[in-house]
């Protein structure tokens, strides 16, 4: 006879406004602003071992872009911590994907910010569907797509937007050529970041990727990963990215909190480097998982 208790069901947890919600009944109205013109900003992040990575530093960066486009946050980030803690603790999932939302709220239709009332904040949990084993080991695909980004030379430039209408165009692009992600490429030719993900390339022995300056979304495993190179005696530079600078690079990889690093071997059907993984990220990634795996919940935000 089994004595052991039947494994639980991955479960999907969401509060909206801090109450907690069956998912199929959690709504917002279709007066609320970011249904109706993506004003809202976002973080996403994952947990290693139940712990959410830099939890502090996403809280930090939401905070960052909700100031740069006029949000106020709804709770302090002491209360807002909470929240995620509480809603991935409900959820019980060996590991976690996380969504907070902090959108303007709502009011009559127009686009014055002035029309909406009050913030609503959703923060959604579910189980965490990493990338296959195959794409670390063998690296990706991915295309380059021009475009200008829309909060470009505004004050929401950097800002963690809901409006990330560019960014799924270029992956429909992306998936139509069998690609993985699309390299965002501005009208001056430079590729600057991903659809989702940062971008790094290796040339010459140096770890090369666009600064902050270039308008970036700054990244919170991109800042991890540049200290870890540091601590690993790498060379960094930090500047704009040409797309064929990038075509000759001797490796080429992305980053993101659900991803973490992924190799690029193909770019627009063309091979990068040696066509498979390179040392570098390799050692990176290796140093990556080390640390993010030995984190621990700090103190309050």
């Amino acid at each position: 006879m089994d004595s052991g208790a039947a494994p639980r069901a991955p479960a999907i947890v969401v509060l909206l406004d801090g109450r907690r919600c069956p998912p199929g009944e959690a709504t917002i109205s279709v007066f609320d602003r970011g249904f109706l013109y993506g004003d809202s900003v976002f973080e996403t992040l994952r947990t290693y071992g139940g712990v959410p990575f830099e939890l502090d530093e996403h809280l930090r960066r939401l905070e960052s872009s909700a100031a740069r486009v006029f949000i106020p946050l709804p709770l302090a980030l002491g209360p807002l911590r909470a929240e995620v803690l509480q809603a991935i603790a409900a959820a019980g999932n060996p590991e976690s994907y996380v969504r907070l939302m902090i959108t303007r709220g709502e009011g009559p239709l127009g686009l014055d910010p002035a029309l909406a009332d009050r913030p609503r904040r959703v923060i959604i949990v579910q189980p965490l569907h990493a990338p296959p084993a195959e794409h670390y080991a063998a690296g990706i695909a991915v295309i380059s797509y021009r475009t200008e980004r829309i909060v470009d030379a505004t004050s929401a430039q950097g800002a963690k937007i809901g409006n990330y209408l560019i960014s799924v165009l270029a992956m429909r692009e992306a998936r139509l050529a069998g690609a993985q992600e699309a390299l965002i490429q501005d009208g001056r030719g430079r590729i600057l970041e991903g659809a989702s993900s940062n971008v790094f390339v290796v040339k010459q022995g140096a770890l090369v990727t666009p600064g902050e300056d270039t308008g970036i979304l700054a990244g919170i495993t991109r800042a991890r990963l540049l200290t870890l190179a540091r601590e690993l005696g790498l060379v960094i530079e930090l500047k704009a990215l040409d797309r064929e600078a990038v075509l000759a690079a001797e490796e080429l990889f992305i980053s993101s909190s659900i991803r973490e690093l992924l190799a690029v071997v193909r770019l627009d059907g063309q091979t990068i480097g040696s066509g498979t993984p390179g040392p570098i990220y390799r050692r990176l990634l290796a140093a990556f998982r080390q640390s993010a795996r030995g984190a621990r919940p700090t103190s309050g935000a």
